[in-house]
Protein backbone atom coordinates (compact mmCIF):
# COMPACT_ATOMS: atom_id res chain seq x y z
CA UNK A 1 0.00 0.00 0.00
CA UNK A 2 1.21 3.45 -0.89
CA UNK A 3 1.89 5.92 1.86
CA UNK A 4 -1.02 8.25 2.49
CA UNK A 5 -0.23 11.86 0.98
CA UNK A 6 -1.96 13.16 4.32
CA UNK A 7 1.02 11.69 6.03
CA UNK A 8 4.17 12.92 3.05
CA UNK A 9 5.33 15.80 4.63
CA UNK A 10 6.97 17.53 0.99
CA UNK A 11 3.66 17.28 -0.57
CA UNK A 12 1.67 18.97 2.28
CA UNK A 13 4.18 21.84 1.74
CA UNK A 14 3.73 21.78 -2.03
CA UNK A 15 0.17 21.28 -2.00
CA UNK A 16 -0.30 24.10 0.77
CA UNK A 17 1.74 26.83 -1.37
CA UNK A 18 0.33 26.21 -4.30
CA UNK A 19 -3.69 26.58 -3.26
CA UNK A 20 -2.13 30.09 -1.94
CA UNK A 21 -0.74 30.76 -5.38
CA UNK A 22 -3.83 30.07 -6.94
CA UNK A 23 -6.17 31.94 -5.21
CA UNK A 24 -3.73 35.11 -5.96
CA UNK A 25 -4.13 33.83 -9.19
CA UNK A 26 -8.49 34.67 -9.23
CA UNK A 27 -7.67 38.25 -8.36
CA UNK A 28 -5.87 38.34 -11.87
CA UNK A 29 -8.57 36.19 -13.12
CA UNK A 30 -11.17 38.76 -12.38
CA UNK A 31 -9.31 41.99 -12.41
CA UNK A 32 -7.47 41.72 -16.05
CA UNK A 33 -10.48 41.37 -18.24
CA UNK A 34 -12.33 43.51 -16.11
CA UNK A 35 -9.85 46.30 -16.15
CA UNK A 36 -9.64 46.08 -20.52
CA UNK A 37 -13.49 46.04 -20.42
CA UNK A 38 -13.69 49.33 -17.84
CA UNK A 39 -10.89 51.56 -19.81
CA UNK A 40 -12.19 50.30 -23.61
CA UNK A 41 -15.85 49.48 -23.37
CA UNK A 42 -14.78 46.65 -25.97
CA UNK A 43 -15.28 42.82 -25.68
CA UNK A 44 -13.38 42.02 -28.41
CA UNK A 45 -10.77 43.98 -26.47
CA UNK A 46 -11.00 40.87 -23.96
CA UNK A 47 -10.73 38.42 -26.43
CA UNK A 48 -7.73 39.72 -28.18
CA UNK A 49 -6.03 39.78 -25.29
CA UNK A 50 -6.76 36.32 -24.19
CA UNK A 51 -5.81 35.53 -27.60
CA UNK A 52 -2.42 37.22 -27.68
CA UNK A 53 -1.79 35.91 -24.44
CA UNK A 54 -2.90 32.11 -25.53
CA UNK A 55 -0.59 32.21 -28.55
CA UNK A 56 2.42 32.84 -26.35
CA UNK A 57 1.80 30.17 -24.01
CA UNK A 58 1.74 27.63 -27.08
CA UNK A 59 5.02 29.57 -28.42
CA UNK A 60 6.73 28.91 -24.98
CA UNK A 61 5.07 25.15 -24.74
CA UNK A 62 7.24 24.57 -27.87
CA UNK A 63 10.63 24.92 -25.79
CA UNK A 64 9.20 24.02 -22.07
CA UNK A 65 9.35 20.46 -22.45
CA UNK A 66 13.00 20.66 -23.02
CA UNK A 67 13.87 22.97 -20.33
CA UNK A 68 11.82 20.92 -18.11
CA UNK A 69 13.53 17.65 -18.73
CA UNK A 70 17.17 19.02 -18.83
CA UNK A 71 17.38 21.17 -15.73
CA UNK A 72 16.19 20.90 -12.19
CA UNK A 73 12.71 20.97 -11.69
CA UNK A 74 12.40 22.31 -8.20
CA UNK A 75 14.63 25.63 -9.61
CA UNK A 76 12.65 25.94 -12.44
CA UNK A 77 9.71 26.32 -10.56
CA UNK A 78 11.23 29.04 -7.89
CA UNK A 79 12.28 31.02 -11.18
CA UNK A 80 9.06 31.06 -13.25
CA UNK A 81 7.33 32.10 -9.66
CA UNK A 82 10.21 34.63 -9.47
CA UNK A 83 9.48 35.87 -12.88
CA UNK A 84 5.83 36.44 -12.57
CA UNK A 85 6.27 38.19 -9.58
CA UNK A 86 7.98 40.96 -11.26
CA UNK A 87 6.09 41.42 -14.36
CA UNK A 88 2.18 41.68 -12.48
CA UNK A 89 3.98 43.69 -10.22
CA UNK A 90 4.71 45.92 -12.73
CA UNK A 91 0.75 46.37 -13.35
CA UNK A 92 -0.02 48.05 -10.65
CA UNK A 93 3.45 50.25 -10.44
CA UNK A 94 2.66 51.88 -13.72
CA UNK A 95 -0.86 52.30 -13.49
CA UNK A 96 -0.01 54.71 -10.87
CA UNK A 97 0.24 57.44 -13.43
CA UNK A 98 -2.95 56.48 -15.34
CA UNK A 99 -3.93 53.89 -17.72
CA UNK A 100 -1.38 51.82 -19.64
CA UNK A 101 -3.56 49.24 -21.76
CA UNK A 102 -0.38 48.60 -23.89
CA UNK A 103 1.12 47.32 -20.91
CA UNK A 104 -1.15 44.65 -20.68
CA UNK A 105 -0.16 43.35 -24.00
CA UNK A 106 3.40 43.03 -23.27
CA UNK A 107 3.14 41.54 -19.31
CA UNK A 108 0.14 39.31 -20.05
CA UNK A 109 1.69 37.55 -22.95
CA UNK A 110 5.34 36.65 -20.82
CA UNK A 111 3.25 36.42 -18.28
CA UNK A 112 1.33 33.25 -19.60
CA UNK A 113 5.14 31.90 -21.35
CA UNK A 114 6.54 31.43 -18.04
CA UNK A 115 3.28 30.12 -16.60
CA UNK A 116 3.72 27.46 -19.47
CA UNK A 117 6.88 26.44 -18.49
CA UNK A 118 5.52 26.35 -14.94
CA UNK A 119 2.91 24.10 -15.66
CA UNK A 120 4.86 21.69 -17.79
CA UNK A 121 7.53 21.44 -14.59
CA UNK A 122 4.43 21.30 -12.34
CA UNK A 123 3.12 18.00 -14.01
CA UNK A 124 6.02 16.40 -13.70
CA UNK A 125 6.89 18.11 -10.62
CA UNK A 126 3.59 16.31 -9.47
CA UNK A 127 4.30 12.69 -11.09
CA UNK A 128 8.13 12.98 -8.66
CA UNK A 129 6.23 13.66 -5.27
CA UNK A 130 3.79 10.98 -5.25
CA UNK A 131 4.53 8.53 -7.60
CA UNK A 132 2.56 6.55 -10.22
CA UNK A 133 0.07 4.84 -8.30
CA UNK A 134 -0.92 8.09 -6.14
CA UNK A 135 -0.58 10.80 -8.94
CA UNK A 136 -4.43 10.76 -9.53
CA UNK A 137 -5.28 11.15 -6.23
CA UNK A 138 -2.35 14.12 -5.52
CA UNK A 139 -3.88 15.40 -8.76
CA UNK A 140 -7.33 15.58 -7.31
CA UNK A 141 -6.55 16.51 -4.23
CA UNK A 142 -4.45 19.70 -5.68
CA UNK A 143 -7.38 20.89 -7.82
CA UNK A 144 -10.23 20.64 -4.86
CA UNK A 145 -8.38 23.02 -2.93
CA UNK A 146 -6.95 25.15 -5.70
CA UNK A 147 -10.47 25.61 -6.53
CA UNK A 148 -11.69 26.21 -2.75
CA UNK A 149 -9.08 28.94 -2.39
CA UNK A 150 -11.09 29.86 -6.10
CA UNK A 151 -14.48 30.11 -4.36
CA UNK A 152 -12.72 33.17 -1.75
CA UNK A 153 -10.45 34.49 -4.00
CA UNK A 154 -12.88 35.90 -6.84
CA UNK A 155 -14.81 37.15 -4.01
CA UNK A 156 -12.01 38.85 -2.38
CA UNK A 157 -10.99 40.28 -5.77
CA UNK A 158 -14.35 41.93 -6.37
CA UNK A 159 -14.45 43.25 -2.92
CA UNK A 160 -10.74 44.39 -3.31
CA UNK A 161 -11.15 45.89 -6.57
CA UNK A 162 -14.46 47.21 -5.20
CA UNK A 163 -12.90 49.55 -2.43
CA UNK A 164 -9.29 49.67 -3.45
CA UNK A 165 -9.41 49.41 -7.34
CA UNK A 166 -8.39 46.38 -9.97
CA UNK A 167 -4.91 47.20 -9.92
CA UNK A 168 -4.67 46.11 -6.58
CA UNK A 169 -6.10 42.81 -6.89
CA UNK A 170 -3.24 42.70 -9.64
CA UNK A 171 -1.20 43.22 -7.23
CA UNK A 172 -2.10 40.58 -4.72
CA UNK A 173 -1.62 37.95 -7.00
CA UNK A 174 1.81 38.99 -7.75
CA UNK A 175 2.54 38.57 -4.05
CA UNK A 176 0.82 35.32 -4.33
CA UNK A 177 4.07 34.22 -6.56
CA UNK A 178 6.49 34.69 -3.71
CA UNK A 179 4.29 32.14 -1.38
CA UNK A 180 4.26 29.74 -3.84
CA UNK A 181 8.17 30.45 -5.03
CA UNK A 182 8.72 29.95 -1.09
CA UNK A 183 6.68 26.84 -0.43
CA UNK A 184 8.74 24.83 -3.35
CA UNK A 185 12.21 25.99 -1.76
CA UNK A 186 10.84 24.55 1.40
CA UNK A 187 10.62 20.73 -0.44
CA UNK A 188 12.41 17.85 -2.15
CA UNK A 189 11.45 16.96 -5.65
CA UNK A 190 13.03 13.44 -6.66
CA UNK A 191 13.60 12.17 -9.64
CA UNK A 192 11.98 8.92 -11.08
CA UNK A 193 13.54 5.82 -10.74
CA UNK A 194 11.51 3.93 -12.65
CA UNK A 195 10.64 3.18 -16.16
CA UNK A 196 12.88 3.75 -18.69
CA UNK A 197 16.23 5.15 -18.68
CA UNK A 198 17.33 8.52 -20.64
CA UNK A 199 19.49 8.06 -23.89
CA UNK A 200 23.42 8.50 -22.73
CA UNK A 201 23.90 10.20 -25.50
CA UNK A 202 21.59 13.71 -26.12
CA UNK A 203 19.53 14.03 -29.03
CA UNK A 204 20.12 16.52 -31.58
CA UNK A 205 17.61 19.95 -30.12
CA UNK A 206 15.11 19.24 -33.09
CA UNK A 207 14.91 15.75 -32.31
CA UNK A 208 14.52 16.92 -28.31
CA UNK A 209 11.70 19.16 -29.06
CA UNK A 210 9.65 16.62 -31.55
CA UNK A 211 10.17 13.84 -28.99
CA UNK A 212 7.19 14.35 -26.73
CA UNK A 213 4.91 14.72 -30.25
CA UNK A 214 6.13 11.37 -31.38
CA UNK A 215 5.11 9.66 -27.97
CA UNK A 216 1.53 11.14 -28.11
CA UNK A 217 1.16 9.85 -31.88
CA UNK A 218 2.37 6.56 -31.21
CA UNK A 219 -0.02 6.07 -28.18
CA UNK A 220 -3.70 5.20 -29.52
CA UNK A 221 -5.40 6.86 -26.51
CA UNK A 222 -3.02 10.10 -26.01
CA UNK A 223 -3.23 10.60 -29.77
CA UNK A 224 -6.80 10.81 -30.11
CA UNK A 225 -7.50 12.98 -26.56
CA UNK A 226 -4.78 15.24 -27.98
CA UNK A 227 -6.83 16.12 -30.92
CA UNK A 228 -10.41 16.00 -29.13
CA UNK A 229 -9.10 18.23 -26.53
CA UNK A 230 -7.48 21.16 -29.24
CA UNK A 231 -11.31 21.48 -30.45
CA UNK A 232 -12.21 21.84 -26.58
CA UNK A 233 -9.72 24.49 -26.29
CA UNK A 234 -10.74 26.20 -29.54
CA UNK A 235 -14.48 26.51 -27.94
CA UNK A 236 -14.08 26.80 -24.83
CA UNK A 237 -11.17 29.06 -23.81
CA UNK A 238 -12.85 32.44 -24.24
CA UNK A 239 -15.70 31.32 -21.93
CA UNK A 240 -14.94 33.22 -19.06
CA UNK A 241 -14.59 36.29 -20.97
CA UNK A 242 -17.68 35.21 -22.30
CA UNK A 243 -19.23 34.89 -18.85
CA UNK A 244 -18.19 38.33 -17.55
CA UNK A 245 -20.06 39.70 -20.67
CA UNK A 246 -22.79 38.11 -20.41
CA UNK A 247 -23.23 39.17 -16.46
CA UNK A 248 -22.03 42.86 -16.79
CA UNK A 249 -23.28 43.63 -20.28
CA UNK A 250 -26.75 41.20 -20.35
CA UNK A 251 -27.64 41.16 -16.60
CA UNK A 252 -26.32 44.23 -15.50
CA UNK A 253 -24.05 43.00 -12.95
CA UNK A 254 -21.52 44.99 -10.74
CA UNK A 255 -17.96 43.90 -10.74
CA UNK A 256 -18.37 42.42 -7.39
CA UNK A 257 -21.53 40.65 -9.12
CA UNK A 258 -19.04 38.80 -11.12
CA UNK A 259 -16.48 37.75 -8.77
CA UNK A 260 -19.39 36.08 -6.75
CA UNK A 261 -20.39 34.61 -9.65
CA UNK A 262 -16.83 33.23 -10.18
CA UNK A 263 -16.30 32.01 -7.15
CA UNK A 264 -19.39 30.38 -6.15
CA UNK A 265 -19.08 28.07 -9.85
CA UNK A 266 -15.77 27.41 -8.28
CA UNK A 267 -17.40 25.13 -6.09
CA UNK A 268 -18.29 22.81 -8.79
CA UNK A 269 -14.36 22.02 -9.79
CA UNK A 270 -13.92 21.20 -5.74
CA UNK A 271 -16.84 18.69 -5.93
CA UNK A 272 -15.34 17.22 -9.33
CA UNK A 273 -12.14 17.14 -8.28
CA UNK A 274 -12.80 15.14 -4.58
CA UNK A 275 -14.97 12.87 -7.23
CA UNK A 276 -12.35 12.04 -10.22
CA UNK A 277 -10.36 10.00 -8.42
CA UNK A 278 -13.46 7.46 -7.20
CA UNK A 279 -15.06 8.02 -10.22
CA UNK A 280 -11.97 6.92 -12.39
CA UNK A 281 -11.20 3.29 -10.15
CA UNK A 282 -15.41 2.84 -10.08
CA UNK A 283 -16.31 3.11 -13.65
CA UNK A 284 -12.86 3.63 -15.56
CA UNK A 285 -11.37 6.49 -18.04
CA UNK A 286 -13.56 6.20 -20.98
CA UNK A 287 -17.10 6.46 -19.26
CA UNK A 288 -15.70 9.27 -16.68
CA UNK A 289 -13.97 11.36 -19.56
CA UNK A 290 -16.83 11.04 -22.35
CA UNK A 291 -19.77 11.62 -19.73
CA UNK A 292 -17.66 14.74 -18.25
CA UNK A 293 -17.30 15.75 -21.63
CA UNK A 294 -21.10 15.58 -22.69
CA UNK A 295 -22.63 17.18 -19.60
CA UNK A 296 -20.00 19.91 -20.11
CA UNK A 297 -21.19 20.40 -22.94
CA UNK A 298 -25.03 20.63 -21.98
CA UNK A 299 -23.90 23.29 -19.51
CA UNK A 300 -22.26 25.33 -22.17
CA UNK A 301 -26.02 25.68 -23.85
CA UNK A 302 -27.61 26.29 -20.60
CA UNK A 303 -25.25 28.92 -19.44
CA UNK A 304 -26.64 30.81 -22.96
CA UNK A 305 -30.28 30.53 -21.27
CA UNK A 306 -29.39 31.27 -17.76
CA UNK A 307 -31.85 34.72 -16.66
CA UNK A 308 -30.37 35.12 -13.31
CA UNK A 309 -27.35 35.68 -11.68
CA UNK A 310 -27.85 32.44 -9.23
CA UNK A 311 -28.65 30.79 -12.63
CA UNK A 312 -25.59 31.23 -14.81
CA UNK A 313 -23.30 30.47 -11.33
CA UNK A 314 -24.76 26.79 -11.02
CA UNK A 315 -24.68 26.11 -14.19
CA UNK A 316 -20.89 27.23 -14.41
CA UNK A 317 -20.32 25.18 -11.27
CA UNK A 318 -21.68 21.82 -13.32
CA UNK A 319 -19.43 22.85 -16.39
CA UNK A 320 -16.49 23.18 -14.08
CA UNK A 321 -16.96 20.09 -12.31
CA UNK A 322 -17.30 17.94 -15.68
CA UNK A 323 -14.27 20.02 -16.72
CA UNK A 324 -12.37 18.92 -13.79
CA UNK A 325 -13.02 15.41 -13.65
CA UNK A 326 -12.01 15.14 -17.69
CA UNK A 327 -8.70 17.15 -17.26
CA UNK A 328 -7.46 15.66 -14.24
CA UNK A 329 -8.42 11.70 -15.94
CA UNK A 330 -6.55 13.03 -19.03
CA UNK A 331 -3.72 14.88 -16.95
CA UNK A 332 -2.82 11.59 -15.17
CA UNK A 333 -3.24 9.36 -17.86
CA UNK A 334 0.14 11.29 -19.47
CA UNK A 335 1.79 11.24 -16.02
CA UNK A 336 1.20 6.88 -15.74
CA UNK A 337 2.22 6.28 -19.01
CA UNK A 338 4.79 8.46 -20.20
CA UNK A 339 8.71 7.61 -18.92
CA UNK A 340 9.93 10.29 -16.59
CA UNK A 341 12.86 11.58 -18.80
CA UNK A 342 10.18 12.40 -21.65
CA UNK A 343 7.61 14.00 -18.92
CA UNK A 344 8.28 17.15 -19.28
CA UNK A 345 8.72 17.09 -23.29
CA UNK A 346 5.53 15.23 -23.57
CA UNK A 347 3.58 17.81 -21.07
CA UNK A 348 5.10 20.67 -23.45
CA UNK A 349 3.99 18.93 -26.77
CA UNK A 350 0.37 18.20 -25.53
CA UNK A 351 0.05 21.89 -24.21
CA UNK A 352 1.35 23.25 -27.52
CA UNK A 353 -0.94 21.43 -29.48
CA UNK A 354 -4.07 21.57 -26.91
CA UNK A 355 -3.61 24.84 -26.76
CA UNK A 356 -2.62 25.82 -30.08
CA UNK A 357 -6.21 27.00 -31.32
CA UNK A 358 -7.44 28.38 -28.62
CA UNK A 359 -6.28 31.87 -29.15
CA UNK A 360 -7.80 31.75 -32.27
CA UNK A 361 -11.04 30.56 -30.55
CA UNK A 362 -11.14 33.16 -28.11
CA UNK A 363 -11.19 35.68 -30.05
CA UNK A 364 -13.81 34.18 -32.68
CA UNK A 365 -16.30 33.65 -29.46
CA UNK A 366 -15.85 37.38 -28.30
CA UNK A 367 -16.08 38.67 -31.74
CA UNK A 368 -19.07 36.50 -32.27
CA UNK A 369 -20.99 37.80 -28.71
CA UNK A 370 -20.11 41.20 -29.31
CA UNK A 371 -21.96 40.40 -33.20
CA UNK A 372 -24.49 38.64 -32.36
CA UNK A 373 -25.27 38.26 -28.76
CA UNK A 374 -23.81 35.84 -26.43
CA UNK A 375 -26.64 33.15 -26.32
CA UNK A 376 -25.87 31.79 -29.64
CA UNK A 377 -22.43 31.43 -29.22
CA UNK A 378 -22.61 29.90 -25.88
CA UNK A 379 -25.07 27.49 -28.13
CA UNK A 380 -22.51 26.91 -30.91
CA UNK A 381 -19.68 25.91 -28.07
CA UNK A 382 -21.99 23.74 -26.45
CA UNK A 383 -22.93 21.98 -29.31
CA UNK A 384 -19.02 21.66 -30.11
CA UNK A 385 -18.32 20.03 -26.66
CA UNK A 386 -21.39 17.48 -27.39
CA UNK A 387 -20.16 16.37 -30.39
CA UNK A 388 -16.66 15.65 -28.95
CA UNK A 389 -17.99 13.41 -26.73
CA UNK A 390 -19.72 11.18 -28.99
CA UNK A 391 -16.51 11.11 -31.58
CA UNK A 392 -14.72 9.68 -28.21
CA UNK A 393 -17.32 6.92 -28.10
CA UNK A 394 -15.76 5.40 -31.67
CA UNK A 395 -12.08 5.50 -30.33
CA UNK A 396 -9.68 3.93 -28.02
CA UNK A 397 -10.74 6.95 -25.46
CA UNK A 398 -13.82 5.00 -24.57
CA UNK A 399 -11.87 1.86 -23.20
CA UNK A 400 -12.08 1.94 -19.45
CA UNK A 401 -8.13 1.20 -18.66
CA UNK A 402 -5.63 3.03 -21.16
CA UNK A 403 -3.60 3.25 -18.77
CA UNK A 404 -2.22 -0.49 -20.20
CA UNK A 405 -2.46 0.70 -23.89
CA UNK A 406 1.58 0.22 -25.28
CA UNK A 407 1.91 2.52 -27.77
CA UNK A 408 2.48 1.68 -31.27
CA UNK A 409 5.94 0.43 -32.76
Amino acid sequence: MPRSLWRDRDFGVFWGAQTLSVAGDSFALIAVPLLILNVTGSVAQMGLLTGVSGAASVVAGVFAGVLVDRFDRRTLLIVCDLVRLVLYALIPLAWMTGPHIWLLYVVLPLAEAVGMVFMVTYVTAVRNLVGEERVTDANGKLYATAAAAGILGPMLAGAVAGAFGLTAAIGINAVSFAVSAIGVYLIRIPRSTGGPAAPAVPERPWREILAGAVFLWRHPVLRVLTVLLSVFVFLTLGLTDLVIYRLKHDLGQSDSAVGVVLGIAAIGTVIGSLLVARLRRRVGFGPAWIGAQAVAGLAIVGAGFAGSVWGVAAIVALYLGCVSIAGICSMSLRQQVTPDHMLGRVTSAFWTIHFSMGPVGAAVLTWGAAHYGATPVFVLAGAGCLLIAVTALFTPVRGRYPENAAPDS
